[in-house]
């Protein structure tokens, strides 16, 4: 019984945040609000597919953009020339992602560090100029326009976004709490003690990145529904997609669970402010972020208040 109970204490902010998300849009009548949480919700999913990689199993991806464009196109592909369902394709596109991430995990995970994320990225930038220039297949930098979605409003889009971003959450939080979750850490933590104790460090971090790289090609198929076009320099982006997740996650605080929801929130705001003021300098901002969260939060918001919460516990008790 009292196991029952702090399960439920545990839950219920998250219970009452999603019935007032729930109830949202019935509140509100401007299109350009409900686009901005519509977005919001997208980057937290994103960023909580990364930090299961980054986070919890250690390695640090700057390539995640190329499972999000492979996911937007491999949605958009399949209905513009073999007339497959848009809605069939958010599971197409999380495949393809995964698929995609399995050699460029095999071939990245003999390197470690910095070196992991500059391979990755390398083969980010790599597939950008396939689908640039393979013209006949992708059309190239033209991009694909598409000229029916799953949804017919934006309230439609809400709904749908909320859904995966629920469904993500739950996935993720179940995974990390399996044994493969424990292993993740495990590597994460001392990777060569890890193997040591006899656990196939090579196989778990290939099995967290295919479950990263395929919420995140979901991702991309909802933005390629969300927006109806797309093209190389869009999905593919290493500014405005792969390291902005990186920067939800290191802000939100990496390798904790909540901390990629609160950092998407913050870079949404970021990123909206400056686009309307000064439309080329959030590359900069960014940066400067990262810089100021590494010297000053290193934990992260959510991170930087467990460990305050803490410390005032350990205060109370002294």
């Amino acid at each position: 019984m009292l196991k029952f109970s702090n399960t439920i204490k545990r839950n219920i902010a998250p219970l009452v945040i999603l019935l007032v998300m729930m109830f949202l849009p019935l509140m509100i009548e401007s299109g350009y609000i409900l686009n901005l949480i519509i977005l919001y919700m997208m980057w937290a999913v994103l960023g909580v597919s990364w930090n299961l990689l980054g986070g919890y199993t250690g390695p640090c991806s700057f390539g995640h953009a190329a499972f999000f464009g492979v996911g937007a196109y491999t949605a958009c592909l399949l209905h513009t020339k073999l007339g497959v369902s848009l809605w069939l394709g958010f599971i197409f596109a999380g495949i393809a992602a995964t698929l995609i991430s399995i050699p460029i995990g095999i071939i990245c995970f003999r390197l470690r560090g910095v070196y992991f994320a500059l391979s990755v990225l390398a083969l980010s930038e790599v597939l950008r100029l396939i689908t640039l220039h393979w013209k006949s297949f992708t059309e190239g930098a033209v991009g694909i326009l598409l000229l029916s979605s799953v949804m017919k409003t934006k309230i439609g889009y809400y709904y749908l976004i909320l859904a995966l971003a629920v469904f993500t959450l739950l996935a993720i939080s179940y995974v990390i709490r399996t044994r493969a979750g424990f292993y993740f850490i495990a590597i994460r933590e001392d990777e060569d003690a890890a193997q040591s104790l006899g656990i196939f460090t090579s196989r778990y971090k290939l099995l967290a990145l295919g479950i990263s790289a395929f919420f995140t090609g979901v991702m991309g198929s909802f933005f390629a529904n969300y927006t109806i076009f797309i093209d190389p320099y869009i999905v593919f982006s290493i500014g405005d997609l792969s390291i902005a997740i990186v920067l939800v996650v290191v802000l939100g605080g990496i390798g904790t669970f909540w901390g990629p929801v609160v950092g998407a929130m913050v870079v949404v705001m970021v990123s909206e402010l400056f686009r309307v003021f000064l439309s080329e300098a959030h590359v900069l901002v960014y940066g400067a972020l990262i810089i100021l969260v590494v010297m000053f939060l290193p934990e992260g918001i959510v991170g930087g208040i467990g460990t305050l919460r803490h410390r005032l516990s350990i205060g109370k008790r002294g």
